[in-house]
């Protein structure tokens, strides 16, 4: 049996992402998963849009890395949960620790909080990154 973390890896369907969804991606860059953006993919039949895509969303992702600024990373889980649905899923994704860019899981909380969103405890979802789901305070885990 395979727990979460190695089935967040392996399906996309972890990330709490449906057929159909429009998953939009923030913070997008060259040292991103692919594998994860083909599986998102796969499986909601739809390609990820970008920080531009302006239309509601089902599900959000954020590539984000140490070094980034804590503040910037608020400000944009705020703007992404201008276009995001009522309950859809939104991710920020890391670094794990020891690969370039990896980022203090207490950071991204302390900017989940800031943005008014509570977050979960990192997963890896590849190789190489975690995960930390947040939901709006008040929302169950």
């Amino acid at each position: 049996m395979l727990s979460v973390n190695e089935t967040a890896s392996q399906n996309a369907e972890e990330f709490g992402f449906h057929a159909g969804d429009i998953v939009q991606e923030w913070l997008w860059d060259d040292d991103v998963n692919d594998a994860i953006r083909a599986k998102i993919e796969d499986l909601t039949g739809q390609e990820l849009v970008d920080e531009d895509y302006d239309s509601a969303v089902d599900g959000v992702i954020i590539w984000w890395r140490d070094g980034d600024d804590e503040d910037s990373l608020a400000d944009t889980i705020v703007d992404a949960c201008g276009v995001l649905g009522e309950d859809g899923p939104l991710w920020v994704l890391t670094p794990k620790p020891g690969r370039p860019g990896a980022a203090n899981p207490s950071i991204v909380l302390s900017a989940a909080k800031t943005a008014g969103m509570n977050g979960s405890t990192p997963l890896t979802v590849a190789p190489d990154w975690n995960g930390i789901r947040l939901r709006p305070f008040g929302k169950g885990r």
